[in-house]
């Protein structure tokens, strides 16, 4: 059966600190709903949520914990597909909506009227899932460095040894995805390919990189150690940050905040992990934007 990849958020902000949902009319449907819709092809999951988020309610949002996904059946060119929507909770920052012809109307709502207005039982569950921790969090971006190469066929300092062509299209193809969590610090292991895996997200963001020994795998014995108190005090200081380290303290360090085994962490993949209350509440991989 074809496949209908789509995104979408829960977009929440607070009014007269009150926290209010936006859910959509659709005239097409006649039906409320949240914003969602489907990716670009070759578009990140969570940048074409952002991005769907925006064109249907006008407010730019800046996504935090993982809601799931919901499948569903839809036709397609003519032909019945399955759409698999993925979701996250989104903090609105600025906009204004604008009525259209593909949603009418924006209501900014109670949780509670919320689940009881949307029209598809598939909106329900990530609204649930939104219930069932804090909306305020911290995104705390860890990264592996790119791709660099071969340390056998390096011949200098291997702390030296440089991304190599596959690595700084990595590095490139990371910047919107990380740049949509909109990190306020990016840190680096001092190596240079950890670095530059990471330089140009701080370019374009236009904030320092700063060197941090803890994200080094020697400096954790090749375990967690110092990676893992590092990400926690960000985490529990509200400090959005994108974090690129290396295969050999990446494993350990979310194994050791989350309890699960066998971490994946392939090179120019990353980790968000969601702290709310100094605690982690979410943990989601993504793995390297080329794939």
């Amino acid at each position: 059966m074809p496949q209908v990849p789509a995104a979408g958020g829960v977009l929440w902000r607070r009014i007269d600190g009150e926290l209010r949902i936006a859910l959509v009319h659709r005239p097409k449907y006649d039906d409320w709903s949240l914003p969602k819709g489907k990716l670009d092809p070759g578009e990140p999951a969570v940048v074409g949520g952002v991005r769907e988020v925006w064109e249907e309610t006008g407010f730019r949002a800046v996504p935090g914990r993982t809601l799931g996904e919901s499948r569903y059946r839809v036709l397609s060119d003519g032909r019945e597909a399955e759409k698999t929507v993925r979701w996250w909770a989104m903090r609105a920052t600025e906009g204004e909506f604008v009525a259209g012809a593909e949603v009418d109307q924006l209501r900014w709502v109670s949780l509670q009227s919320a689940l009881a207005r949307v029209s598809a039982g598939y909106d329900c569950a990530p609204l649930q899932a939104f219930a069932a921790a804090p909306p305020e969090t911290t995104q705390v971006l860890l990264v592996r460095h790119a791709s660099a190469g071969d340390r056998d066929s390096w011949a200098g300092p291997d702390d030296e040894r440089p991304l190599d062509p596959t690595g700084k299209e990595q590095a490139d193809a990371l910047v919107p995805l990380l740049a949509a969590y909109a990190p306020r610090r990016v840190l680096s292991a001092p190596l240079r390919r950890c670095l530059d895996t990471v330089r140009p997200l701080a370019d374009q963001l236009g904030i320092p990189l700063t060197p941090a020994r803890e994200a080094r795998e020697d400096e954790n014995d090749w375990g967690a150690g110092p990676l893992v108190q590092l990400l926690t005090e960000l985490g529990g200081a509200g400090q959005h940050a994108a974090v690129c380290s290396q295969g050999g303290a990446i494993p350990a360090a979310v194994e050791a905040l989350t309890g699960e085994s066998d971490v994946p962490a392939r090179k120019g993949s990353l980790w968000v992990l969601s702290f709310a209350e100094g605690r982690l509440v979410d943990a989601a991989y993504t793995r390297d934007p080329l794939h």
